[in-house]
């Protein structure tokens, strides 16, 4: 079970060829630290890998796991979530998160009212999206990550404070 002291830092897409290598997605800043990063473990924690990075794949890398050998045993970790201890990565700026951070925060609006909770953050090529929860909503919004979005990241108080654009909580566009 993963907790605060681990980031989920990739996953494992399927085999490569058939000698037990893997096709290696990473969310590290840059891509190829995620073999520094390690050893990785599952999100439960259960298995622990040291990674080789052994060349370039499309939306990735290829790799060798340890304890990997063979294509079978490469095909049964495809969907594989890694997770790298925090306190073996990076220290970030001030005005940068780590996904899991933001996972659970309360969001508020710029007169404090209550919007809803940060369920996920998403990234489909443009930029970051905060997937937020609203109470009593059938559907989550998506609230654009950016400054003008969102001003404030407080993580010590876990909040966050959000200027939404026109129409991204559609239930209150009445205020």
């Amino acid at each position: 079970m993963s907790d605060e002291s681990t980031i989920c830092i990739g996953a494992i897409a399927g085999a490569f060829g058939v000698h037990g290598e893997v096709r290696l997605k990473s969310f590290a800043a840059t891509p190829e630290d995620i073999a520094a990063y390690g050893p990785l473990t599952t999100e439960d924690g259960s298995r622990s890998f040291t990674v080789t990075l052994t060349g370039q794949a499309s939306n990735g890398f290829t790799a060798r796991l340890s304890g990997v050998a063979t294509k079978e045993e490469a095909d049964a970790l495809r969907g594989l979530r890694l997770y790298a201890e925090r306190a073996r990565l990076p220290t970030l700026p001030d005005d940068e998160f780590y996904h899991a951070d933001l996972v659970g925060l309360a969001v508020f609006d710029t007169g404090g009212r209550p919007l809803g909770t940060v369920r996920a953050v998403l990234n489909h090529g443009a930029s970051d999206l905060l997937e937020i929860e609203t109470p009593g909503a059938a559907e989550t919004a998506l609230l654009p990550f950016t400054r003008a979005a969102v001003p404030t990241v407080d993580l010590r108080a876990g909040r966050i404070v959000a200027d939404p654009p026109e129409g991204v909580f559609p239930e209150d566009d009445t205020r």
